[in-house]
């Protein structure tokens, strides 16, 4: 058997469809992911019943659950229902490994999920770092770091730390 029939009965197995990223990336319905976009193996993408949105150049790690459905409600019997939401997701934003992405869910555009964060419904300005269980929202945190600033602070840092050692 080559490479090409073993994906094939693979992805049949996991009842799972080709992709651009890898085929162990678990895509349920049909996300809508812009160009450019990279999704790690392990994650899913959860899009049946609404919609999920990802924009463009986004990097999204291995391990990661972008799911529209939550059935904690219905499995308990608190509910006759999943809640199903939609999620939309900007460009260039980054998700950390093994975050978490629910139903609606909407990340603004050059924002950062870090590792491990379970993001529930929240809507999140641009540029904005979110972080923790439940999840902190810093709004606009990028939007104040300018990469030449960092650059000089480190190089003031090191210089400083220099003169420290020769005095």
């Amino acid at each position: 058997m080559d490479a090409a029939e073993f994906k094939r009965m693979f992805l049949a197995m996991m009842s799972n469809k080709d992709n651009r990223f890898h085929p162990l990336v678990w895509i349920n319905g049909d996300p809508v992911v812009g160009e450019g976009t990279y999704i790690g193996g392990l994650s899913e993408l959860n899009a049946k019943g609404a919609r999920v949105a990802i924009g463009r150049n986004c990097d999204i790690a291995s391990f990661v659950a972008i799911n529209v459905a939550d059935s904690h409600k219905r499995n308990i019997g608190v509910s006759p229902s999943s809640d199903i939401r939609d999620i939309t997701i900007g460009d260039n934003v980054f998700i950390g490994s093994h975050a978490v992405i629910l139903g609606g869910t909407v990340i603004g555009d050059n924002s950062v999920v870090g590792a491990g964060t379970v993001v529930r419904g929240l809507k999140v300005p641009p540029y904005s770092l979110v972080v923790g269980n439940p999840a902190v929202v810093k709004p606009g945190y990028y939007r104040r770091k300018k990469p030449a600033a960092r650059k000089t602070a480190r190089v003031r840092a090191r210089r400083a730390k220099a003169r420290r050692r020769t005095s």
